[in-house]
């Protein structure tokens, strides 16, 4: 049985805590929180034992054997340090942290003193996703790939009416990229690696917000990533509805799904070989729906992959060496976790949006 704290008290963090409530192999100790008084309410509410008063007490529980951090980007780089100094295992929201230097030195301080760090990026531990990277064979030679997710926030109609939110905030390490569009950086490098070269073009938030937002920050954004065959575009909007389909186009079938952060809904269209009549190749295609599994709320599969791995380090493993779930291992999932930031460290550069956590790169 493994023990787990939690830290922020956000939506994210509720979703956690129902499926670590329905996992026999996981009980939930309690919750931290700034506001003393929400993590007493929110422990409460969710069958918690106790919250917790700092990171440090937590730290120090002797009863935590592992903690889920669901607190804002910028501040968990330190949150997870304290925990992993104490020993204890961590699972870190996406993404892991600001930056990639600060993700590296969060691995690499993990995998030294023996303990699990783990992104929780949903799709990565998703079968659905594995049952689409599995069937790309099926495509021929892969020659684009189109990754969406927009979802209009109501955090961007408080912005609009003058109000502070940590969704968009630079200080927080916020903002539409890496809230949203993360969510398309990761399976993209997961599938096909990291691209030779990127070009982002940012939507940037009105500079009437700057003063809320504490600096240039984008709302949406387009990342064209170049590979030596193929491309892929990734489209990512917190200030627009995004209705269209993922799709992955190879020379002999294209694949088409719905939901990035939940795969669902996918098909191949399998190329017909002939003739239109008029001289052009057949636009004819057969259609092959793929069988994808479902899950109400598909962090129970990050929490699996998560205990798996503490319990192959409990039996003996070094943390790098175990099992991350279809990605591989969590030296393999830590890999993808680094190369993602990479990335968006770039399309940051290139859009001139700076955090704090850019000083030391």
């Amino acid at each position: 049985m493994i023990r787990i704290a939690t830290i922020g008290t956000s939506m994210i963090g509720d979703s956690f805590i129902d499926v670590l409530n329905d996992n026999p192999r996981a009980r939930y100790i309690g919750t931290f929180s700034r506001d003393a008084n929400r993590a007493e309410e929110f422990t409460r509410e969710h069958g918690g034992e106790r919250p917790f008063r700092s990171i440090e007490d937590i730290a120090s529980a002797q009863d935590i054997d592992a903690v889920y951090l669901g607190s804002p980007n910028a501040i968990h780089l330190e949150q997870a340090l304290v925990c992993i100094a104490a020993g204890k295992h961590v699972l870190v929201e996406k993404p892991v942290c600001a930056t990639a230097l600060e993700a590296r030195k969060l691995f690499e301080t993990a995998n030294a003193a023996g303990v699990v760090a783990l992104e929780a990026m949903r799709p990565l531990h998703d079968p659905a996703l594995k049952i689409i990277r599995d069937a790309l064979p099926r495509l021929g030679k892969i020659r684009r790939a189109t990754f969406r997710f927009g979802k209009y926030s109501s955090r961007y109609d408080e912005l609009l009416s003058g109000r502070h939110t940590n969704i968009f905030d630079c200080n927080l390490a916020t903002g539409a990229l890496m809230d949203i569009g993360v969510y398309c950086v990761e399976p993209l490098i997961a599938l096909f690696g990291a691209p030779n070269a990127i070009q982002c073009a940012p939507v940037l938030l009105d500079e009437s917000t700057e003063a809320l937002t504490h600096g240039r920050l984008d709302g949406a954004g387009v990342i064209t990533a170049s590979y030596d065959h193929m491309a892929a575009t990734l489209h990512y909007s917190k200030i627009t509805q995004d209705l269209a389909e993922n799709q992955i186009e190879g020379e002999r079938g294209t694949l088409t799904f719905d939901g990035i952060s939940m795969p669902s809904g996918a098909r191949i269209d399998e190329r017909v070989s002939g003739s239109d009549g008029v001289g052009y190749s057949s636009t004819a295609t057969s259609k092959h729906e793929l069988e994808l599994p479902s899950c109400a709320n598909s962090m129970a599969y990050e929490l699996e992959d998560f205990l798996d791995a503490i319990a192959c380090v409990q039996n003996g493993s070094s943390p790098s060496a175990a099992p991350a779930g279809w990605v591989g291992t969590i030296g393999d999932a830590q890999e993808i976790s680094l190369r993602s930031l990479l990335l968006m460290d770039e399309a940051r550069r290139q859009s001139g949006i700076r955090f704090p956590a850019d000083h030391d790169r």
